[in-house]
């Protein structure tokens, strides 16, 4: 039969057994994690120089895909000057003879308008000028009463 102090001792013993198996499992799971975690670092290591070569390879490439960008850009803003530079000189050169035609046409229609002297208003005519001596109203006095033209008698005509 065991004493007290024989049974306490065998306790101890199987834990401290168990303890130091659990233990030494854990450290062997731990030296293959170990292990492996080398080989994929390893791996890493070695693939990591063709990556960079070609990250540089593609930088590269993208430099010199913005370089002719650039140019591409310069060019297309010298063609807009030079767009705007037709445009102003096309603007005056036409421009002005298309205006002056207008204006000749105008006249033209009104003396023929008052050669027919009817004293209608045609379609195109400008509508008539309002006086402008009243200029300290307000809008809405203006509104209100309508401003009548002054008609000539027509005594000077013929």
């Amino acid at each position: 039969m065991l004493t007290g102090g024989q049974l306490a001792g065998l306790i101890v013993a199987v834990f401290w057994a168990v303890l130091v198996t659990f233990i030494a499992l854990t450290l062997l799971r731990l030296a293959r994690l170990l292990r492996e975690a080398g080989e994929v670092v390893r791996d890493l290591g070695d693939q990591a120089g063709p990556l960079m070569d070609d990250m540089t390879r593609t930088v590269q490439r993208a430099n010199e895909q913005l370089g002719r960008t650039d140019v591409i850009t310069k060019q297309v803003a010298g063609v807009t000057q030079n767009v705007s530079a037709v445009t102003t000189v096309m603007t005056s050169v036409v421009g002005g003879p298309l205006v002056k035609a207008a204006a000749f046409s105008y006249g033209v229609r009104k003396a023929l308008a008052g050669r027919d002297g009817d004293g209608a208003a045609h379609p195109g005519d400008a509508p008539p000028r309002q006086d402008r001596s009243r200029r300290g109203r307000s809008r809405n006095a203006r509104s209100a009463r309508p401003e009548l033209q002054a008609r000539s008698s027509g005594r000077g005509r013929r």
